[in-house]
C-alpha cells in the first residue's frame, strides 16, 4: 500500500514539472493563437480588420463584366490610387454574387479593391488585415514549415496539458483515498 502511495506521488511530482514545462513552451503560441483568433473572429465587426462588403447593383451574373475586365479594372484603380505600388499583382478574386461584388486581392499589402459586377464601378480601396492576422494566427507567417511544425507542438501540447492536467487535479484525490484506507 505505502509503495502504491509513494509510486502516485512520485509520479505527481514528475507531472506537475512536464506540465509546467510544457505549458511554459506553449505559452506564446497560445498567446497569439487565442489574441488572433478572438480578432479573426471579429473581423466582419471590425473594419480596419476587414473592410466591409458593399452592395453591387445586380446579383444576376449573366448581367456582369467579365472577370478579365474586372480585373483590369481594379489593378488601373489601385495603381492610379497607389503608384507606388505598380510591382503589385492581383493574387485572387473573390467573387460575392450575392452582393453583386468582386474583391480583387493584390499580392502584396494585403490591399483589396471592390468592383461591381455590373457597372465596373470601384466601390472600395482599402487595406486588408485579416489574411495578415490569419497567417500570424496558423504560423505561415514564418514558413509553411514553421506552420506545420508549430501548429502540431501547439496541439500535441494541449493534449498533453490536457492529459497531465487531469492527472494532476485527480491524483491528490486518490493519494488522499489511498491515506484513508
Amino acid at each position: 500500500m505505502k509503495r502504491r502511495l509513494k509510486a502516485i506521488v512520485k509520479s505527481l511530482r514528475r507531472f506537475r514539472v512536464f506540465h509546467r514545462w510544457m505549458g511554459l513552451s506553449l505559452a506564446l503560441l497560445l498567446l497569439i493563437s487565442a489574441v488572433t483568433g478572438v480578432l479573426l473572429a471579429l473581423k466582419k465587426d471590425i473594419d480596419i480588420i476587414q473592410p466591409p462588403t458593399q452592395k453591387g447593383i445586380t446579383e444576376n451574373l449573366s448581367d456582369w463584366k467579365p472577370l478579365d475586365e474586372i480585373s483590369l479594372l481594379a489593378t488601373q484603380a489601385f495603381h492610379n490610387a497607389y503608384p507606388e505600388q505598380k510591382e503589385n499583382e492581383i493574387d485572387r478574386l473573390d467573387v460575392r454574387p450575392s452582393k453583386g461584388i468582386v474583391k480583387v486581392l493584390f499580392e502584396e499589402g494585403n490591399w483589396e479593391v471592390q468592383i461591381d459586377g455590373k457597372s465596373g464601378e470601384v466601390k472600395s480601396i482599402a487595406k486588408r488585415y485579416s489574411d495578415w492576422i490569419e497567417s500570424l494566427h496558423d504560423g505561415s507567417i514564418i514558413s509553411d514549415g514553421f506552420k506545420l511544425v508549430s501548429m502540431n507542438f501547439l496541439g500535441i501540447g494541449l493534449l498533453f496539458l490536457i492529459v497531465t492536467g487531469v492527472w494532476l487535479w485527480y491524483g491528490p484525490r486518490r493519494v488522499r483515498r489511498e491515506k484513508r484506507k
